[in-house]
């Protein structure tokens, strides 16, 4: 029901929703759900090693945003059928190591992923939060 309220294909802020409605919402929907705490990550290359640990990449991943956005679109769509995502990045830095412009750069990877999935009419919802 919460995913019905929430538009597909798009990156959003968490705002109201919490961390745990999400998931079960995600799994009522029968979705991936892709969750990375970022609370202890203070740089871009901390940030993308989470991520990566977090969604279980390859040891090959890139750890860079090309190499992120391959993950989630091409790599994950050579797999298969795809029922959708669900995906939190809990908690991105606020820091001069990850400023405004690292945030926007990786939500960017995030927002072409939606776009990569909605031509493929797959639902892909991304929610974030900040330290």
């Amino acid at each position: 029901m919460l995913l019905q309220t929430v538009r597909s294909n798009i990156v959003q802020s968490i705002r109201a929703y919490r961390v745990e409605d999400l998931m079960l919402a995600a799994e009522n929907a029968s979705q991936h759900f892709l969750y990375a705490n970022l609370t202890a990550a203070q740089s871009k290359q901390e940030v993308l090693d989470t991520i990566a640990e977090s969604f279980l990449f390859p040891v090959h991943f890139g750890k860079n945003l090309d190499a992120l956005y391959d993950c989630m679109t091409d790599l994950v769509h050579k797999a298969g059928s795809q029922p959708g995502f669900v995906v939190v990045l809990e908690q991105l830095p606020d820091n001069p190591r990850f400023d405004r412009e690292a945030r926007e750069q990786l939500l960017d990877v995030f927002r072409d992923a939606a776009d990569f999935w909605a031509e493929r009419k797959i639902p892909f919802r991304c929610f974030y939060s900040f330290q």
